[in-house]
């Protein structure tokens, strides 16, 4: 008699990622995302109120406006999943502003001149069935003391505009830095370890 072949259980196959929404209009999540592999299909900048709360922590300002933004992108796209992010700079308990223009940017980099600061990068996964995960990178960096002609030359070339702590870490004001412990790519804007986590959980295949 021939024996029967042995029966084997099929493998689940991963069930397809929704539609992926990045609830951000900044270019440098968009490239940090696509360093994981995963293009968006669709990109919505979220518009809340990005105001602290009275005696509000970096921490939790971060936390907070990245679940808004998703809550606020997942209104509009129903039936997606919706990736958020937010990053704020911290000097001590104080959350530094994004420098729209230079007198703030000046004030920024006056506080974080020869000191250390941390920089909180939130990411915020909704699913389509309401369900919310989140992560944060928490990143340690000293800058060196910055001349007068440093400051100068910095602001002059426009880096500071519209960033977090009146500075871009993927720009020149890198060289300031004498040290930096954490996530690199969550100072740029997303955190990728945090983000591919995420995503993984959430059922998405990625490469």
């Amino acid at each position: 008699m021939t024996p029967a072949a042995p029966v084997t259980a099929a493998l689940p196959l991963p069930l397809p990622c929704p539609p992926l929404v990045l609830a951000s209009a900044s270019p440098r999540r968009r490239n940090l995302l696509a360093r994981l592999g995963v293009i968006p299909d669709r990109v919505i900048a979220a518009d809340i109120d990005e105001s602290p709360r009275p005696r509000e922590l970096p921490r939790d300002h971060a936390i907070r406006l990245a679940a808004e933004k998703g809550r606020a992108a997942a209104a509009l796209a129903p039936g997606c999943l919706i990736l958020a992010g937010d990053t704020v700079v911290g000097a001590g308990r104080r959350i530094l502003p994004k420098a729209e223009d230079e007198a703030t940017a000046r004030r920024c980099l006056a506080v974080l001149s020869g000191r250390r600061h941390r920089v909180f990068s939130a990411v915020a996964l909704l699913t389509p069935d309401g369900v919310m995960r989140s992560a944060l990178s928490e990143t340690v960096l000293r800058f060196k003391v910055l001349s007068a002609g440093e400051v100068d030359a910095y602001i002059a070339g426009g880096e500071w505009h519209g960033k977090a702590g009146g500075y871009a870490i993927q720009g020149t004001a890198e060289s300031f830095c004498i040290w930096l412990s954490g996530s690199h790519s969550g100072v740029i804007g997303l955190p990728l370890y945090e983000t591919w986590r995420l995503l993984i959980a959430a059922g998405c295949a990625l490469a």
